[in-house]
């Protein structure tokens, strides 16, 4: 049997969880409900015992036993009321179970003395008898076990005062014997059904929210699982920046949202200068490393309203919104500025990095994306060719579409 099936295994004979801790569990989260419940039953059954005084009057009149029936009465109804206000009122979060078979045992102690000072009632009191029993399974709340024991202290010595100061025969004992017998045993089975439903039930909403706890765990799960695939497909393993494609989708976006609103719109690509000697002369590790602080670097000049992703290589793109021709030249400045100044390992000696910027930049409403890349692609390589380690505008706004750039 599973685990989790063996901690929610229920006993046949008393009704309880077989694993102690679970029925622990269960006994706690019902508290608060058994406490109303049980006070509420004590205070009403206290009432009950305590009108048959009326009885006892008309019966007895003002006699020794009426008083001390009487006074037996005001002893009983006292004391479980007072339990049944304890209960209430402080019965704390663990459940006490002498504090809660204490009513029980009073009121079968109070139901037994009633035999010597009222033994002529014995018929009536066979009755009491009978439904004090089936208000011990069914109306009180206790556990079984102790249900059960209140139960047979009261028949049993509900039996012995009978025979004892009753007088009752031998015959009419055994049959009294018996109805008690029955009251008990229906009254046990009844409560051991019911408590094995609650469990059952308890079991079951527990095993749901279990089952719910899980589904948001695996729910989680997929979701992180699809937020690892789109950084995947959207950022570039090596510079954590956008990928090529990525940055495409974002440049357009910002593109028709500045040519909407009629702002200008930059952009500039950036290429390291002298990448192959890097990697040819310390690996394409320290190359990996030299790419990853330029990135770096790129991205903090940049304003939050600003893309950059790496174009494929040595290069980068960074898309500009609002910002001219000029502003996009200075941002330049200051990125090929930081870069100049970036320190390198002790391994790679003096080198220092540097980087080519070409800018284009556009007011047009007809412009597109790749006539822009073309055109910053092409004042990369008039830097390039110009010497390096600066950055060269577009002389001219970019107004009309243009082929895609093919491969370098």
């Amino acid at each position: 049997m599973p685990l989790q099936k063996q901690q929610y295994q229920v006993h046949g004979l008393t009704g309880q969880f077989c694993d102690a801790s679970r029925e622990l569990m269960y006994r706690r989260s019902i508290q608060e409900s058994v406490r109303r419940e049980f006070s509420l039953a004590v205070s009403v059954a206290a009432c009950v015992f305590g009108m048959f005084a009326i009885s006892d009057y008309y019966l007895l009149g003002l006699t020794r036993e009426f008083y001390l029936l009487l006074t037996m009465r005001i002893v009983v109804v006292s004391i479980c009321l007072l339990v049944a206000l304890v209960v209430r009122r402080w019965g704390g979060n663990d459940y006490r179970a002498w504090l809660h078979a204490l009513p029980l045992w009073i009121f079968a102690t109070g139901i037994i003395l009633i035999v010597p000072l009222r033994p002529e009632s014995l018929p009536t009191q066979i009755t009491a008898v009978v439904v004090a029993t089936m208000a011990f399974y069914l109306l009180i709340p206790n556990p079984l076990t102790v249900v059960t024991a209140a139960s047979l202290y009261l028949n049993i010595g509900f039996l012995v005062a009978a025979v004892l100061f009753a007088g009752l025969a031998p015959i009419a004992t055994l049959l009294v014997a018996l109805l008690l017998l029955m009251g008990s045993v229906v009254g046990f089975f009844a409560l051991l059904r019911l408590e094995c439903l609650q469990r059952k039930q308890y079991a079951m909403l527990h095993e749901e929210r279990e089952q719910n706890h899980l589904l948001h765990k695996e729910i989680a799960h997929r979701k992180s699982l699809e937020e690892q695939l789109r950084v995947v497909a959207e950022r570039d393993a090596l510079t954590s920046l956008n990928n090529r494609g990525h940055f495409i989708t974002l440049a357009k976006e910002l593109l028709q949202r500045s040519q909407s609103h009629k702002e200008p719109f930059s952009l500039f690509m950036i290429d390291v200068d002298h990448f192959k000697r890097i990697n040819d002369t310390w690996g394409h590790s320290h190359g990996d490393w030299v790419l990853t602080q330029i990135a770096e670097v790129c991205a903090e000049s940049l304003r939050p309203t600003d893309v950059i992703g790496r174009f494929g290589g040595e290069e980068f793109v960074v898309a500009l919104p609002d910002t001219s021709s000029g502003d996009a030249q200075l941002v330049a400045e200051r990125l090929k500025k930081k870069v100049a100044e970036l320190s390198l390992t002790e391994e790679m000696g003096k080198l220092r990095p540097s980087v080519t910027v070409g800018v284009a930049a556009t007011d047009s409403e007809e412009a597109d994306l790749e006539s822009l890349i073309k055109r910053a692609d092409e004042m990369l390589y008039v830097g390039k060719r110009g010497g390096r380690n600066q950055v060269v505008v577009c002389s001219d706004v970019v107004e009309a579409p243009a082929s895609p750039v093919g491969n370098k």
